[in-house]
């Protein structure tokens, strides 16, 4: 029997056209057999699209559309009402006035559901519609995803909570009872799932004391996973299921441990890679979020530029030799190699990897996993590759010498090899490869090519919008360093932040490269054993596109911001590059070579007194409130010159290097690095607050140096040294207003 509200809908739907009278009967006698709302059958069938039915009701009941992702719903809404009430009904609480509350609904409720409101939560009704999506992307951001089925195990576990701070040491026997629960099956899938929908790479479950933080890895950012606080209460239990679902040991919990396990979406089927690291808070665990089926991007969909896709054809197409690609864990190197094999793969040739893990499989491509409880390593399988007669062999990782002469000898005697080296930049490769015992007559004759790359967030289309007033001195660099003649011609974009993006301002990544191919003049500085930058140099003179020149065009481009190139980049000076080539000299071996490039340039001298080389070292001591904050600044290397009585003369070197901060407060800074700069050593620095026209100019001093292991990049500490009391105050109220910020108090 049709509700009263379900028969008027339909007598709508007809007159407006949408029904027909015959579509209209049957929908009586479907929804009749079958326990299913009228309004709910219609979507699913596709008779009538949801914005028609909440048209239509809105205009038989009178009632308002909202739309509840451009309404704050206040705290204390929230907390009035419960999530198993809110969730049962399917409705979102939005205000709360003169004992009157408003919910939002996408199939208006009846008489009896609004009396059981009223007795259970003691407020009036006032319904309004909202999408179905809508309701439940609210019921997620405001009370946590998942809150609901917490609520139902907690409810139908009151010891639970109870018990959470007893020890981690349970026995065997109550772990799988727990993890196999339905509910808890549940949970994990729906973390698993959310994760998903984000597009996240990544699960983090990290216990600390009285608290479990989950965080999802987008973009290449953390973020927090928005669950309620009560998920402290089921850590045991969610990490038991996922270990069980990855054949993991339930029982181990003193050693690391690693597997995998395959689950599906409605969208598609992934892998998970599952490790798990020992903590004195319990065990720690990553979730990795692979598609089942490699992602075959072309090269034009990689981010290469067109210049760059046509020299990174007639690479993969020479018969022999090897190509690296360089850059940090988690730059796209895997994504790239793969795209590469993906475009020279056929039938008439035999295609071998080992790789550690294998990220994908391909079909067509026999791929072999890296084994070290057997002692089936890198260089242990490549010796047995060779005997399988293979025309092309990508190499996961060189990381010793016994690998690195092998490959090469296996390029020289005529296979084309891909492999991946953790360097900086293209450059380092050849240097890296020296250091690690290969003779440099080998690199020179084998390597065909570095491909230098990192990964930099895309601008959200969404809400990407022009910068009016970009840094003067940001579009001065791009200029020079594209040789654009008008600073005009530069615009510069941004993401303003939207439901889309999760209001980060980015959706997606993608990839900046540097393609150092190995010429005769290249060739001639590696048998002479140059430094990388001095070959960096040489090649940049050639036409090598280096990574922030990439970088700067996917930038005019709008494709992403100047922060996210600079994070990822160094500067280089391009005047240095004018006189590099111009005369010829002849090492000792006899070779060739052009000379090295003479640094000339503007003189930065500085006289200060002696008394501001002993100032305190106010960011250590941490006398000033300290805020976690990008902020771009720029920075000189000082030495002294010569001494005075009582005053020291220090020279700035020529090259002034631009980066961002880490965080920032009045006594000093952290800020990132691409090269380590030596403790004690004196800093000009330039820092930009914000939007401001004008840098705080000052002299600071490097008080620690730290490498991050992951990034190969430096974190480098210093305090200012003669910093004004102007300057002082103006940071130290830059620093109050981003806490206030963070911590989302009112100022």
């Amino acid at each position: 029997m049709l509700k009263p509200v379900e028969k008027s809908l339909l007598d709508l739907l007809v007159k407006k056209g949408i029904l027909s009278q015959a579509q209209a009967q049957k929908v009586v006698m479907e929804t009749q057999a079958m326990p299913e709302e009228v309004s709910s059958y219609l979507i699913r069938t596709g008779l009538a699209s949801e914005d028609d039915i909440l048209s239509a009701f809105a205009e038989n009941l009178d009632l308002d559309v909202i739309q509840l992702r451009d309404t704050a719903v206040d705290k204390a809404v929230i907390e009035k009402v419960p999530v198993k009430l809110a969730g049962y009904y399917k409705f979102m609480p939005v205000r709360i006035e003169n004992k009157i509350l408003t919910l939002a609904v996408s199939n208006p409720l009846d008489i009896k559901v609004q009396d059981e409101i009223r007795s259970h939560l003691g407020f009036s009704p006032k319904i309004v519609l909202a999408s179905s999506n809508d309701i439940q992307d609210a019921l997620k951001k405001y009370y946590g995803l998942a809150a609901e089925t917490i609520d139902r195990i907690l409810t139908r576990e009151p010891g639970r909570k109870s018990s959470a701070g007893t020890s981690v040491q349970e026995k065997v026997e109550d772990l799988e009872k727990r993890s196999e629960d339905a509910s808890v099956i549940n949970l994990v899938n729906q973390i698993i799932l959310e994760a998903c929908r984000k597009r996240a790479t990544d699960i983090h479950i990290e216990p600390y004391r009285e608290k479990v933080r989950f965080r999802y890895r987008i973009d290449g950012v953390l973020v927090d996973a928005n669950l309620p606080p009560e998920i402290k209460h089921f850590l045991l239990p969610i990490l038991s299921r996922i270990k069980i679902m990855s054949n993991l040991s339930i029982v181990e919990k003193r050693l690391p441990q690693d597997g995998s396990a395959v689950v599906k979406t409605k969208e598609q089927t992934v892998d998970l890679r599952v490790s798990t690291i020992p903590t004195p808070r319990g065990e720690s665990m990553v979730i990795r979020i692979l598609p089942s089926k490699v992602m075959l991007f072309s090269l034009e969909k990689l981010g290469l530029m067109p210049a760059n896709v046509k020299t990174f054809r007639e690479l993969i197409k020479k018969p022999h030799g090897i190509i690296f690609v360089t850059g940090p864990t988690g730059s796209g190197k895997t994504t790239t190699l793969y795209a590469c094999l993906n475009e020279i793969s056929s039938s008439e040739r035999k295609i071998i990897t080992i790789e550690d893990p294998i990220e994908y499989e391909m079909e067509g491509i026999t791929q072999i996993q890296v084994n070290s409880k057997v002692e089936l390593d890198f260089a242990r399988g490549l010796r047995s590759i060779l005997r399988h007669d293979p025309d092309i062999i990508m190499v996961g990782e060189v990381r010793d010498l016994e690998t690195a002469e092998t490959a090469i000898r296996t390029a020289l005697t005529g296979h084309l090899v891909f492999s991946t080296l953790h360097t900086n930049d293209a450059a380092s490769g050849i240097t890296r490869l020296i250091e690690m015992g290969v003779e440099p007559y080998l690199v020179s004759s084998s390597v065909e090519a570095f491909v230098a790359q990192r990964l930099v967030r895309i601008i959200c289309s969404g809400c990407k919008e022009e910068v009016k007033n970009p840094l003067l001195e940001l579009k001065k660099e791009i200029c020079e360093s594209l040789k654009i003649d008008s600073e005009d011609k530069v615009k510069v974009y941004q993401g303003k932040g939207c439901e889309r993006c999760n209001y980060t301002g980015f959706y997606g990544r993608t990839a900046i490269y540097e393609i150092l191919t190995v010429s005769d003049a290249v060739r001639a500085a590696i048998l002479e054993k140059r430094q990388a930058e001095y070959i960096k140099r040489l090649a940049m003179q050639q036409g090598m596109i280096t990574l922030r020149q990439d970088g700067w065009r996917k930038v005019i481009e709008g494709t992403t911001t100047p922060a996210e190139v600079m994070n990822v980049t160094s500067k280089e000076d391009h005047s240095l590059l004018e006189e590099v080539a111009d005369k010829k000299s002849v090492s000792q071996s006899g070779t060739v070579e052009p000379e090295a490039p003479v640094l000339t340039g503007e003189v930065f001298l500085r006289k200060v007194s002696k008394d501001i080389l002993s100032a305190k070292n106010e960011y250590n001591s941490r006398i000033y409130a300290r805020v976690p904050q990008k902020i771009q600044i720029r920075y000189r290397i000082f030495y002294a010159e010569n001494n005075e009585p009582d005053a020291l003369t220090i020279k700035g070197d020529e090259f002034e290097h631009s980066t961002v901060t880490r965080d920032i407060s009045a006594g000093g800074l952290l800020f990132i690095s691409s090269r380590p700069v030596p403790m004690g050593t004196i800093l000009d620095l330039k820092i930009q607050l914000g939007e401001a026209e004008e840098y705080i100019d000052c002299l600071s001093r490097v008080c620690r140096v730290e490498e991050d292991e992951l990034t190969n990049m430096f974190n480098i500490a210093a305090y200012y040294l003669d910093i004004s009391s102007a300057d002082r105050v103006k940071i130290s109220e830059f620093v109050k207003v981003k806490l206030i910020e963070k911590q989302g108090m009112p100022s």
